[in-house]
C-alpha cells in the first residue's frame, strides 16, 4: 500500500492505540505463554529474541516466523493448534489480575472527551475485550481492530487503515500510539502522526515517532492537539 501524503498541518480527530505494551502490560505474558507452549516441542524462545525479533507480530505471524527462522516445516493445521494453545495459556495468565499500565484508565478517559478513540492491535479480539471489560473501558473505543480482522499484521499499514475506516476518519487526522518499531512503521505508512512510548523499547529505537513519551500519563489532549500543528517527520 502506498503512504498517503501529509499536508503541512492536519487537525487531529482520532487517537488509535496499539494494545499490548501500550495500554496493557502484557508483552511479558505473551512471551511466557509462547515459552510454555513451545517448551512442549523443545523449542526455545528467549526474552532477547522475542523483543528483538518478534515484537509486533500477531500470534500466527510469530509462529510462522519462528518456524521459518529455525527451518521448521509446519502445516497450517499445526500453526493453528499452536496459536490456539498459546491463547488458552495467555487467558489463564490474564485471570491473575489487572494488566493495564498505570495511568491507562485516566489517559483513555481524558482523551475520549476530545477525540474519537480506536485500537489497532495484533492481539486477538477476545483478549482485548476481556481486558477492557474488566477495566470498564470498552465503551471508550469506537473501533477495535484485532488480528482476527485483518489479513496482514504490522508493519503492514492494514490494521491502522482499517481502524481509521471503521472510525470514519481520514488516516492523516489520526495519531497512533505505539511501543514497537514495526507498529510505528505501520502507522506512518498509513499516513498517521505517531507517538512512541518507551514501555517496551528504549527511546533510540522509537526515534521515528513524531513524539516519544515515557508513560501514558504524558499523553494529554494538549500533546495530541500539538501533533496536528506540526509537519510530520
Amino acid at each position: 500500500m502506498s503512504q498517503p501524503a501529509h499536508g503541512d498541518t492536519a487537525s487531529i480527530a482520532a487517537v488509535i492505540f496499539d494494545f499490548d505494551g501500550v495500554l496493557a502490560d502484557t508483552e511479558g505474558l505473551h512471551l511466557r505463554a509462547f515459552q510454555e507452549v513451545f517448551k512442549a516441542r523443545s523449542w526455545v524462545l528467549d526474552e532477547a529474541a522475542y523483543f528483538d525479533r518478534y515484537l509486533g507480530y500477531d500470534d500466527r505471524g510469530l509462529v510462522v516466523a519462528y518456524a521459518e527462522h529455525h527451518d521448521i516445516s509446519l502445516p497450517a493445521s499445526e500453526v493453528r493448534a499452536l496459536v490456539e494453545s498459546k491463547s488458552r495459556v495467555f487467558a489463564r495468565y490474564l485471570e491473575l489480575g489487572d494488566v493495564l499500565f498505570p495511568g491507562a484508565r485516566e489517559c483513555v478517559r481524558a482523551l475520549a472527551d476530545h477525540y474519537t478513540l480506536g485500537i489497532a492491535s495484533g492481539a486477538h479480539h477476545a483478549e482485548i475485550i476481556s481486558i477492557l471489560d474488566a477495566a470498564g473501558l470498552t465503551s471508550a473505543f469506537s473501533a477495535i481492530v484485532a488480528a482476527d480482522h485483518v489479513t496482514e499484521c504490522k508493519p503492514s499499514p492494514e490494521p491502522y487503515l482499517t481502524a481509521a475506516r471503521v472510525l470514519g476518519v481520514d488516516p492523516r487526522a489520526c495519531v497512533a500510539v505505539e511501543d514497537s518499531a514495526a507498529g510505528l512503521e505501520a502507522a506512518r505508512a498509513a499516513g498517521m502522526r505517531t507517538v512512541g512510548i518507551t514501555t517496551t523499547l528504549p527511546r533510540p529505537l522509537l526515534a521515528g515517532a513524531d513524539r516519544v513519551i515515557e508513560s501514558l500519563r504524558e499523553l494529554s489532549p494538549a500533546l495530541v492537539a500539538g501533533l496536528g500543528a506540526r509537519p510530520a517527520l
